[in-house]
């Protein structure tokens, strides 16, 4: 069975930097996702030139089908270690799982990983073996729905040195935080937002180094299906709309004629909610065993904007309109399946709607959703 995976990071910044000196990179291919976390030497642009230049170059040679001995070996050639403090430029961390759930992690002088399951820690055995004079740690495993892993930089686990802490935060004390994180069933981008927050309060707002984690979890797939307009055929009406209600996972229904005929069919009532009109899009309404019910075109328009602009999931969820909602529902979807009626409405753009839902499939595409659609 496929996993999908929640992914989340979150970073701060050294005092009085404008650049942070970590780098995050996740690539998502149709085979793997990837996700590389480095930190720069020392803090500012340096810091960050080196540590961009280690997640692009690593994320982009096992994107391209790079053995690690690569990948390490070509960091060493074009990074190599400071002569002075006699350290790496860049070090790093490496998560690499595929699609079936097959996990590989590989660290260099990072702190290690965290891996959980629920809310317990996960042990799994390390090799370490040297590359080219450098020291890594690997790691395989399976990563299944319930686990999650969480990646750090060195300045989370200095949080709070000769303050709070007298040595800083440590790596026990962030792995009780994460379990207490676990045992809240929050989603990726909470976990990370509420640990860096921690970092910020234990450095007491003034950050003593450059701090960075990643958060990610494999998830049972959220399911989402959408029915955008009336089938061509009036007699598949009731089909179209038991394969939407039998659907598994979230119903929605756009557009007034689409929302009349679902009610209809299903001798349902419609009821609109006036208070979640906004200036741009028009209320949304209430069908029993539909989740979301919006108008038609303006609604995905302005949803596909709310995608375009990466608005945070967690703003478009506290939105009450329509697009808000859809646009939500959509980004917290692992896989949607479309249901695009054909039938021409004489009082609009058929041409211009079917591009829109065209253009929101490719976008969603490209945020890593699994994306499916039927005309009928």
């Amino acid at each position: 069975m496929r996993v999908y995976l929640d992914i989340a990071h979150a970073q701060l910044n050294k005092e009085q930097e404008e650049l942070c000196g970590d780098s995050i990179e996740v690539v998502r291919t149709r085979s793997s996702t990837i996700v590389v976390l480095s930190d720069g030497l020392g803090s500012g642009v340096k810091a960050n030139i080196l540590s961009s230049l280690t997640t692009k170059t690593a994320a982009t040679m096992l994107r391209m089908g790079g053995e690690i001995e690569e990948v390490i070996e070509t960091l060493v050639q074009t990074l190599p270690t400071c002569r002075v403090r006699k350290l790496a430029y860049s070090t790093f961390s490496i998560l690499q799982v595929m699609t079936s759930g097959r996990a590989y992690l590989v660290e260099y002088d990072n702190p290690r990983a965290f891996l959980g399951r629920g809310v317990q820690l996960r042990e799994v055995g390390h090799i370490r073996r040297v590359i080219n004079e450098k020291e890594i740690s690997e790691a395989f495993f399976d990563f299944q729905a319930g686990d999650w892993l969480v990646l750090i930089s060195d300045g989370v686990v200095h949080a709070g040195i000769g303050g709070v802490f007298n040595r800083g935060w440590g790596w026990d004390g962030v792995r009780t935080f994460l379990l207490e994180l676990a045992a809240k069933n929050l989603d990726a981008a909470a976990w990370a937002k509420e640990l860096i927050q921690r970092c910020r309060h234990l450095y007491a707002g003034r950050p003593g180094d450059d701090a960075s984690v990643v958060v990610v979890k494999a998830l049972t797939p959220r399911r989402v299906t959408v029915m955008i307009g009336p089938p061509m055929d009036r007699s598949a009406d009731a089909l179209i709309v038991e394969k939407l209600v039998h659907s598994p996972g979230v119903k929605v229904v756009c557009g007034g004629t689409t929302a009349n005929i679902v009610a209809r069919v299903l001798n349902r009532e419609i009821e609109v909610d006036l208070s979640t009109r906004s200036d741009r899009v028009p209320p949304v309404g209430f069908i029993t065993g539909i989740d979301l019910v919006t108008e038609g075109t303006l609604t995905v328009l302005y949803a596909l904007e709310h995608l375009r602009q990466g608005v945070p999931l967690e703003d478009l969820q506290k939105a009450r309109d329509g697009a808000s909602r859809l646009a939500a529902t959509l980004l917290g979807a692992d896989l949607v399946h479309f249901i695009v009626g054909l039938a021409v409405n004489p009082a609009g753009d058929c041409a211009y709607k079917h591009r829109t839902i065209e253009q929101l499939i490719r976008l969603l595409r490209k945020k890593g959703k699994e994306v499916t659609a039927e005309y009928r």
